[in-house]
C-alpha cells in the first residue's frame, strides 16, 4: 500500500502559498469572560433599574449613650415618600437602636438625610437596614 500526497501546484507559480490562520492566545480567555460578563452586567443594571429605591449609609455620629445620628443617602423617583429601617449596634453587635424614617417627597432623585437615633446605650456603629416605597393611600388617617 502506498500513501497518497497532496497534489500542490508549483511552488511560486501562483503566488504565495496560504498559511493556516491562528487565532491569538488571548481569544479563547477574551471570548469566554465576554460571554459571561455581558449577561451578568445586564442582569446586574436591570435589577438595578428595577429597584424602586436605593440608599447608602454615609456615617453615623455617636452623641451620647442615648442618641446616634445617622447619615444617609436616598434614590428614589421625584415625588416618592419612602420609609427606611435604621439600626444603632453596641461594640458586640446588640442591636441597640432602632428607628424608622420616613423620607417626604422631593424633586431631587437622591436627597441626604441626617437623623437621630434613641439608643438604649452607647452605639459603636449605625446602618440602614432597609428602605422601601410608601403608598400614599394605604397611610392611616390621623
Amino acid at each position: 500500500m502506498s500513501e497518497s500526497t497532496p497534489i500542490r501546484p508549483p511552488a511560486g507559480r501562483y503566488g504565495r502559498a496560504p498559511r493556516a490562520r491562528r487565532w491569538p492566545a488571548w481569544a479563547l480567555p477574551a471570548a469566554v469572560i465576554a460571554v459571561v460578563a455581558v449577561p451578568v452586567g445586564v442582569w446586574i443594571g436591570v435589577a438595578t433599574l428595577q429597584d424602586p429605591v436605593q440608599w447608602k449609609t454615609v456615617g453615623f455620629s455617636v452623641t451620647g449613650d442615648d442618641n446616634t445620628d445617622i447619615t444617609f443617602d436616598v434614590t428614589r423617583g421625584p415625588g416618592v415618600t419612602v420609609s427606611c429601617a435604621v439600626h444603632a449596634l453596641s461594640v458586640s453587635y446588640a442591636e441597640v437602636g432602632i428607628r424608622d424614617i420616613v423620607v417626604p417627597p422631593s424633586d431631587d432623585r437622591t436627597v441626604r438625610v441626617r437623623e437621630p437615633i434613641p439608643t438604649a446605650e452607647l452605639a459603636t456603629a449605625a446602618e440602614v437596614t432597609s428602605c422601601q416605597v410608601v403608598d400614599p393611600e394605604a397611610a392611616p388617617a390621623d
